[in-house]
């Protein structure tokens, strides 16, 4: 005689159990056929829905500040379009021989943005070493050889037609000018970079057709401030500066470099020619020089197709100005003389 029909029964409640299981997992299968559930990502929302009540900056970059969380977006456009990426101080420490003074431009690199899966890293390809030859397979080998740099990498919050959007603020505010090491380097004192104390400087972030402008307030504290931070600082234990991020569009094809001429003063750059002969030196040095052309090829004397324009500090007092001015404008002589 079969046993009773009971759900108390040990044996009956684990066949429940396997019931109830088998029934739940039919379900998963038939609703995610053939993909497991780990693979179902949340999609990524616009950058229009994304940036909505924020400050919109448009220009080069677009930029997006949230004022509620202090945070700044970056949109990026077109992958892999350089442009030229400059760090300089918004505001100096006030001592000449630490170095750290306003307006000073701290470095500059050609930065390449890449998109990797979720993900967009800061790509600085080294155009130090090169190989000026038609063996593409030569080229590649060279630029293997010697090691490029990522700069920064972020996650991707928001995407619109090719267009990403990234959260720059943790970019923007860290010690781009390495202000730590260079008054560590002048031996006065070992500071650090304090977040709490640190936010985007509004005022000088703007944004702009063909440049675009970034500017964060940072203090940097210390516990042992040397002398020369003591003779300058209001609190020489928190020292507060603004680093200045500019990122430029590089001009478009056209450019020819000239040699550098040992009996001018031309401080350009130097590149190293691996495809070079074993026999010649492989240094290229190269003259700095504006791209200077004019409008009207043929005549003696022609407006420049792009202006040179340098730009006086406004505070400059007199007679400091007037005499800058002047100083300048003897330059017009010279390139009258060129043809200009």
């Amino acid at each position: 005689m079969a046993a009773p029909f009971h759900p108390d029964v040990p044996a009956f409640r684990g066949t429940l159990r396997r019931s109830a299981l088998a029934v739940v997992l039919a379900l998963l299968v038939s609703v995610l056929p053939g993909r497991p559930l780990a693979a179902q990502a949340t999609p990524l929302p616009t950058i229009e829905k994304k940036t909505e009540g924020m400050k919109k900056i448009p220009g080069y970059f677009n930029l997006y500040w949230d004022d509620a969380a202090g945070h700044l977006y970056w949109e990026l456009g077109e992958m892999g379009q350089e442009f030229l990426y400059v760090i300089s101080m918004g505001s100096g420490l006030g001592s000449n021989p630490v170095g750290i003074d306003r307006g000073q431009v701290a470095g500059s690199e050609v930065i390449r943005p890449m998109r990797v899966g979720p993900r967009v890293l800061l790509f600085e390809p080294n155009y130090e070493y090169v190989a000026n030859s038609p063996n593409p397979t030569e080229v590649k080998a060279v630029q293997d050889a010697f090691a490029p740099s990522i700069q920064w990498g972020f996650d991707v919050v928001a995407e619109s037609g090719g267009r990403v959007l990234v959260d720059g603020t943790d970019f923007f505010l860290r010690d781009a000018r390495d202000v730590v090491g260079q008054i560590k380097q002048s031996g006065q004192g070992t500071f650090k970079l304090d977040k709490t104390r640190s936010a985007l400087y509004l005022p000088s972030t703007k944004s702009f057709p063909e440049n675009t402008e970034v500017e964060a307030i940072l203090t940097f504290t210390s516990d042992d401030p040397g002398r020369l931070v003591r003779g300058v600082a209001a609190d020489p234990g928190a020292v507060t500066l603004r680093e200045h991020h500019s990122f430029v569009k590089l001009p478009g094809p056209g450019f020819k470099t000239r040699l550098a001429d040992p009996r001018l003063g031309v401080s350009g750059p130097d590149v190293y020619d691996y495809s070079k002969p074993i026999d010649q030196d492989m240094a290229i040095h190269l003259a700095a020089r504006h791209r200077l052309q004019k409008k009207d090829p043929n005549a003696e004397r022609s407006e420049p197709v792009e202006p040179i324009v340098y730009y006086l500090d406004p505070g400059t007092p007199e007679p400091i100005r007037s005499a800058l001015l002047e100083g300048v404008g003897w330059w017009e002589q010279a390139f009258e003389a060129a043809g200009f």
